[in-house]
C-alpha cells in the first residue's frame, strides 16, 4: 500500500522474506559505487528550537532525524522517498540552546524498495572536542516514482566490520517489529475507554508541507509529541518531557486543507512515567470519513524545577478496554526489550578480524 510522507506500510515484501545465508563482498556493488550510504547534518541549536522546558523537545528532534534520514535515502536511491517508520528512540539527555548538534544517518539494510537508516544524534558544548551521543533510532524510507508508486532501490552491502554488525542487528529487528505491529493492530480504542485523553484539532497548513507537496513525516511526529505532552501534563498536573518514542508508523498522506486530529490517550503509568498512545487522523473537508494517517507511542516523564523526574499519581484502569490497553503497553515494553541497541565503533573489539563476522546470518 503506497502512501506519502509517512505513507508506505512499514513492512515491505522483501523485508518479510526469510533471511538466507549472506556473505560479504568487500567491494561496493559497481552499479551503486558512486552513491553515498550516509548523510551528516551539523548545526548549532537556536533559541527557536527550544521547547517549553528550555531544551529541544522530542518533536523537534524527530523533525531533525526525519530530515537527515531523508537526505541519506534520497541520495542512495536517486529518488524521492517517503517515511514509512521511525523506530524506538530513547532521549538520553536534553539538548540545550547553543549546543553543537551532529546527526549521522547511515544505511544499514535495504529491502526491495525500502532503505533502513540508522540515525545517531550527538550534541555537545561547541567549546568541547568530543560530542556525546544523545539519541539513536532506526528509520525506514521507501523510494517512489513520479506517480508515487514504490520502486526498487539499489541494494546495499556492508563493507566494514561495524556496517556488518549493524546490518545483522537491522535484519534481526524485522521480526521484532512485525510482532509489535501485529500487537498494535489488534488493539481497539473506543468510547468505552475511561482513560485520560487529549485531542488537538486543526487544518494542515502550507507551512507544514514538504518539497513533495505533502505534510512531511517530521511535522507529523511533532504533532504526536505535542499531543502526548498535553495529555501527560494534564494527568501529572505539571510539566513533562518525552523520554521515549516507541516507534511511529505512517499509513496515508496528509495534504493542505485536511482536517487533522491528533488524539493522545494514557494507557499505562509507571512510578514516574506515562505511556501514551497517539493516533493521527486526517479528513478531506469534502468528506466526513477520517482516515488513520499515523500511530505512535510516547513515554513522558514528570519533572521538577530542576529537571529531575518525580513520582506521579498512578492511573487505575476501569473498563475492560482500559485493562486490555494497559496489558498491551506492558507487552510492548517486553517486545521492545528484545531489540538490541545498534553497535557503535566503541562496542567492537579493537582486534576483531573480518572473518569473525562472516558467519551466515541466522534465518
Amino acid at each position: 500500500m503506497t502512501t506519502e510522507s509517512g505513507t508506505v506500510h512499514p513492512s515491505t515484501r522483501a523485508d518479510r522474506q526469510a533471511v538466507t545465508t549472506t556473505t560479504i563482498d568487500p567491494l561496493p556493488t559497481p552499479a551503486v559505487s558512486g552513491r553515498r550510504p550516509e548523510a551528516i547534518h551539523r548545526f548549532l541549536v537556536k533559541p527557536a528550537d527550544a521547547g517549553i522546558a528550555d531544551a529541544v523537545d522530542g518533536g523537534k528532534l524527530l523533525e531533525w532525524i526525519d530530515k537527515v534520514a531523508y537526505a541519506a535515502a534520497a541520495q542512495w536511491s536517486g529518488r524521492y522517498c517517503v517515511t514509512a517508520y521511525v523506530g524506538n528512540i530513547h532521549l538520553d539527555r536534553p539538548i540545550a540552546v547553543g549546543e553543537l548538534v551532529e546527526l549521522h544517518a547511515n544505511l544499514v539494510h535495504t529491502g526491495r524498495t525500502s532503505m533502513h537508516i540508522l540515525v545517531s544524534v550527538y550534541s555537545t558544548d561547541p567549546t568541547r572536542q568530543k560530542p556525546v551521543q544523545t539519541a539513536q533510532c532506526l528509520t525506514i524510507f521507501v523510494a517512489v516514482d513520479d506517480e508515487r508508486r514504490t520502486v526498487e532501490v539499489p541494494q546495499w552491502e556492508p563493507s566494514t566490520i561495524l556496517e556488518l554488525h549493524r546490518h545483522r542487528q537491522a535484519r534481526a529487528r524485522i521480526s521484532v517489529r512485525k510482532r509489535i505491529e501485529e500487537a498494535m493492530a489488534a488493539q481497539r480504542y473506543t468510547a468505552s475507554g475511561t482513560a485520560p485523553s487529549a485531542t488537538l484539532r486543526f487544518l494542515a497548513a502550507p507551512s507544514d508541507i514538504n518539497w513533495g507537496g505533502k505534510v512531511h513525516g517530521g511535522r507529523t511526529m511533532g504533532w504526536i509529541d505535542e499531543a502526548a505532552y498535553v495529555c501527560g501534563a494534564d494527568w501529572a498536573g505539571q510539566h513533562v518531557i518525552t523520554s521515549y518514542f516507541g516507534g511511529i508508523r505512517f499509513y496515508r498522506p496528509i495534504v493542505i486543507g485536511h482536517i487533522v486530529e491528533v488524539t493522545a490517550r494514557l494507557i499505562h503509568t509507571g512510578p514516574r512515567s506515562m505511556h501514551i498512545s497517539v493516533h493521527v487522523t486526517s479528513t478531506d473537508p469534502h468528506s466526513d470519513e477520517p482516515a488513520l494517517a499515523a500511530h505512535g507511542l510516547a513515554v513522558v516523564v514528570a519533572v521538577d524545577a530542576n529537571g529531575k523526574a518525580r513520582p506521579i499519581e498512578q492511573w487505575t484502569p476501569v473498563s475492560d478496554e482500559d485493562r486490555s490497553l494497559a496489558a498491551h503497553a506492558r507487552h510492548l515494553v517486553e517486545l521492545r526489550a528484545e531489540a538490541e541497541p545498534f553497535a557503535t565503533a566503541a562496542d567492537l573489539p579493537a582486534d576483531a578480524e573480518p572473518s569473525y563476522f562472516r558467519a551466515p546470518i541466522p534465518g
